[in-house]
C-alpha cells in the first residue's frame, strides 16, 4: 500500500472525530476538545498576549472546543501559584476577553474551566500566604487535619464565587463554562468520603456529600440562564490515589449524576487516566460511557488519547510518550459510547494535532516530551 493510500485510509477512519456536534447554541465543527492543562504562564494571574496566541493556534488548526487551563474563582486560597490565571478582577477578565476574541476569529469555540484547589494548597503558599487552605473538613488528601472545617457562611461565599465567575464568562463572550469538580480539588473534596467527614447536611452519604457540588451547579445555572452550556468535570481518581472511587457501583454513580443533572449540568467531562479502561466489572464501558448511559447527557472522554503512555508517568517518572493508534478510540466514538474526545498532552506539544489527524499526516505528529511543559508553543 502506498503512503497516499495509507493516508486516505487513515482519513476515512478518522471521520467520526470530524463530525459536527451541537447542543443548543453550542455548535462545534468536530468532536475534538482541547483538555484543560495548567500552564502557569499568567504572571500575577493575568493572561497576556502569549496565552491568547497559544489558544488561537489550536483553534486555527481545527480544534472544535477549547477548555482553558484551570482559572481561579475569587477567593484568597483558590491557588498556590501566582502564575495560574485568575477569573476575577478587571485585568484578568480583559485578558480572557482577548483570548475569546482570538479563538473566535480563528473559527474555534472556547469555555473556561473555573477552579478552586481546596486542601491541596499548602499552608503559607503564594500569592496569599496568610490565607489558610479551605476544605469540607480541613483534611488534606491523605486524611491529615490541616485547618478547621469550612463554615456554612464560607460555603455560601464560595458557591457565590463560582456563580460570579460563570456570569463573567458569559458576559465576556465565552461559549459556555466548565466547573472543575475532579482530581481531589475543592468540589471533589466534598464528594469524597476520605476528605469529607462532616456531620451536617454537607456530609455523610454520597448524596449528602454531593450537596456542595449541586449548590455550585445550581448557582451557576441561575447566574447564566437556561441556554448557556454548563460542563462539569468529574473523576473517580484523585492526585493522591489513582484507585479511589466516589461510586463503587453504577447504582451509586447514578445517584450522584442524577442530582447533578437536576441542578443543571449539560455535559459531563469524565476524567480517567486511560480512556480504554472499563469503569465497572462486567462491562466494557469507560467512565464516560457509563455516565452517558445513566444520564442520557452528552459526555467528553479523556485519558491518554493519542499517546502510548498515561499522563501519570510524566509526574512519577518524568517520562514522555509516543504517538498511539486511534482505532480503539474511533470505534468507541462511532458506537456513541461518548460524544466528544478531549486531547491533552498531544495537543500541548503539537498545536496542529487535529489538522494532522484530519489530513492523514500521521507521520508528522510530534511525540510528547516533558520539555513541552516549559513553553507556550
Amino acid at each position: 500500500m502506498s503512503n497516499q493510500q495509507a493516508n486516505e485510509v487513515t482519513v476515512a477512519q478518522a471521520a467520526p472525530l470530524f463530525k459536527p456536534f451541537s447542543l443548543g447554541k453550542l455548535q462545534l465543527r468536530n468532536r475534538i476538545v482541547m483538555a484543560p492543562m495548567t500552564r502557569a504562564f499568567s504572571p500575577n494571574g493575568v493572561p497576556g498576549a502569549n496565552v491568547a496566541a497559544y489558544y488561537r493556534r489550536r483553534a486555527e488548526n481545527g480544534v472544535g472546543l477549547i477548555i482553558t487551563e484551570g482559572t481561579l474563582i475569587a477567593h484568597p486560597a483558590a491557588t498556590d501559584d501566582p502564575n495560574v490565571p485568575n477569573f476575577h478582577g478587571e485585568a484578568a477578565l480583559q485578558g480572557w476577553a482577548e483570548v475569546v476574541k482570538q479563538v473566535h476569529e480563528a473559527g474555534g469555540r472556547i469555555i473556561p474551566q473555573i477552579w478552586h484547589v481546596g486542601m491541596t494548597r499548602k499552608v503559607g503558599s503564594q500569592p496569599n500566604p496568610e490565607a489558610l487552605p479551605v476544605g469540607p473538613s480541613g483534611l488534606d488528601l491523605h486524611g491529615n487535619k490541616v485547618t478547621e472545617p469550612m463554615t456554612k457562611e464560607e460555603i455560601a461565599q464560595l458557591v457565590a464565587a463560582y456563580a460570579q465567575a460563570a456570569a463573567d464568562a458569559k458576559r465576556i463572550g465565552f461559549d459556555g463554562v466548565e466547573i472543575h469538580g475532579a482530581h481531589g480539588y475543592l468540589i471533589d473534596q466534598f464528594l469524597w468520603e476520605q476528605t469529607n467527614k462532616r456531620e451536617d447536611e454537607y456530609g455523610g452519604s454520597l448524596v449528602k456529600r454531593a450537596r456542595f457540588a449541586v449548590e455550585v451547579v445550581a448557582a451557576v445555572r441561575e447566574a447564566v440562564g437556561p441556554d448557556f452550556p454548563i460542563v462539569l468535570r468529574l473523576s473517580q481518581w484523585k492526585s493522591s490515589s489513582y484507585t479511589a472511587k466516589l461510586a463503587q457501583t453504577p447504582e451509586e454513580l447514578d445517584q450522584l449524576l442524577s442530582l447533578l443533572v437536576q441542578a443543571g449540568v449539560d455535559i459531563f467531562h469524565c476524567s480517567t487516566r486511560r480512556f480504554w479502561e472499563p469503569e465497572f466489572e462486567g462491562s466494557v464501558l469507560n467512565f464516560a460511557g457509563w455516565t452517558k448511559k445513566l444520564t442520557g447527557k452528552p459526555v467528553i472522554t479523556v485519558g491518554s488519547v493519542g499517546l502510548d503512555g498515561d499522563f501519570t508517568s510524566l509526574f512519577t517518572e518524568g517520562k514522555g510518550a509516543g504517538n498511539a493508534n486511534l482505532d480503539g478510540l474511533l470505534n468507541r466514538l462511532e458506537n456513541e459510547e461518548f460524544d466528544l474526545v478531549a486531547v491533552g498532552r498531544a495537543l500541548l506539544v503539537d498545536p496542529a494535532w487535529a489538522d494532522k489527524i484530519r489530513t492523514g499526516r500521521i507521520s508528522e505528529l510530534i511525540p510528547f516530551t516533558p520539555e513541552a511543559l516549559g513553553s507556550l508553543s
